[in-house]
């Protein structure tokens, strides 16, 4: 320590500035390599111990037994198989009403997002765009437990919610037109022909110094007239976990597509896209926020071209049939909105019966433990009053203690 300080006090007897300057970048040199070495080793290489802490399974036994199944509900590829024959699936059974992958509680839950009345922390705006065809906004949140939450509103010009219903739908324009150039991997593992809810699995890039993500995906769509809630979130599988690419568990991302008026003449031809997301990527809650400010704006200003090529294959004569995604997306749950309300008020009516139980449960202090109050009252009067002595306190709550014993029996 002695040396490192001589060092430094060396360099700043210095006459000149700019030497004080550059003989301190070469002394603390080292340290940034290292450091950045460090972290970079640290986040590559994750001991055995904190995977498994995290859940995740290295056995290949266990993947076996996993594998086995899911093997008769659904057909995975080959690992040899290449990105197309991945991305197609031979046979997909149909889910049971009763097993859907996303409910009813989910449309309420996004709801009361749409509306701002989830009883969530406040959300701060962290950016805002506004071009000619298209406008952006952003905000988010950071709730006491999860990640940071993100909220956004795009509106799009002279676009039908129908057509941005189906353009975020397009798992397969997704990737054929590269709008979404971190969708790696996508396929249906599980369908409802009556409902239109689909399970997918996606893996996505991500940077160099992280392994790919992993995600398995519940969708359903409900809507009321033009007005499109679409339901996007991680949902229990038995799918094997492998270390690479890594699972995502915690994941929601869902939109409320709406027309609303245009600004150019006030006339019901833009659409408005509500999105909500948050996720549990495996990365320290500041360091993914910074990743997300950082990138945030890259990643959205791609949406816009995508979706007007998407308009301009959708209206072309020698367009082929829509993708199966597409037809899944059609596949709507009218709902009403009185119904939903109706679901929540009877939801805080049982809460505030749970409550009202719990409060009638709760002892009564005052009256059932008096001669428990009365006898430590007393004494701690008698403590305070009598001797300010630490032996004679002790002496007094020693008797106290007693007549609390007395009381709890009386």
């Amino acid at each position: 320590m002695a040396v490192i300080l001589n060092c430094l006090i060396e360099i700043l007897k210095k006459p000149a500035i700019g030497e004080i300057f550059s003989e301190l970048a070469i002394f603390f040199a080292p340290l940034w390599i290292a450091l950045a070495v460090g972290l970079f080793v640290g986040w590559a290489w994750r001991p055995s111990w904190a995977v498994e802490k995290l859940g995740f399974q290295n056995s290949d036994s266990s993947a076996n037994e996993e594998k086995t199944r899911v093997g008769s509900s659904v057909n995975l590829p080959s690992r040899g198989s290449t990105m197309e024959e991945k991305e197609v699936i031979a046979s997909r059974p149909i889910m049971p009403e009763k097993e859907l992958a996303v409910s009813e509680s989910d449309l309420d839950r996004l709801c009361r997002l749409v509306e701002e009345r989830d009883g969530g922390p406040t959300w701060h705006k962290m950016m805002e765009k506004s071009l000619p065809t298209w406008s952006y906004q952003a905000w988010r949140r950071d709730p006491e437990a999860g990640p940071t939450q993100y909220r956004s509103s795009t509106v799009f010009e002279d676009a039908t919610p129908e057509i941005v219903r189906d353009f975020f739908g397009d798992d397969e324009f997704r990737t054929k037109n590269g709008w979404d150039d971190m969708l790696l991997v996508h396929e249906i593992l599980d369908e409802c022909a009556a409902t239109g809810t689909m399970v997918v699995k996606w893996v996505r890039k991500f940077p160099f110094f992280c392994s790919d993500r992993e995600y398995i995906i519940g969708r359903r769509i409900w809507n009321v007239g033009r007005t499109y809630y679409c339901i996007t979130k991680g949902v229990p599988n038995d799918v094997p976990r492998h270390n690479k690419p890594r699972r995502v568990d915690l994941y929601y991302s869902s939109w409320c597509i709406r027309p609303v008026e245009s600004k150019r003449d006030g006339q019901m031809t833009a659409c408005e896209v509500l999105l909500f997301h948050h996720e549990e990527m495996g990365i320290p809650r500041e360091i993914a926020k910074l990743g997300v400010r950082q990138g945030m704006w890259g990643c959205v200003r791609r949406i816009e071209p995508g979706l007007r090529a998407y308009q301009l294959v959708r209206s072309s004569p020698d367009t082929g049939p829509v993708s199966h995604y597409v037809e899944m997306a059609r596949i709507n749950t009218k709902f009403n909105a009185e119904e939903v309300a109706l679901r929540e008020e009877e939801t805080c009516e049982d809460a505030s019966d749970l409550e009202s139980d719990a409060e009638a449960k709760k002892p009564q202090h005052w009256i059932g433990n008096v001669p428990k109050v009365l006898a430590i009252g007393g004494a701690v009067a008698l403590a305070c009053t009598i001797d300010h002595g630490l032996v004679t306190k002790a002496v007094i709550f020693g008797v106290a203690r007693q007549f609390a014993r007395i009381g709890k029996r009386l």
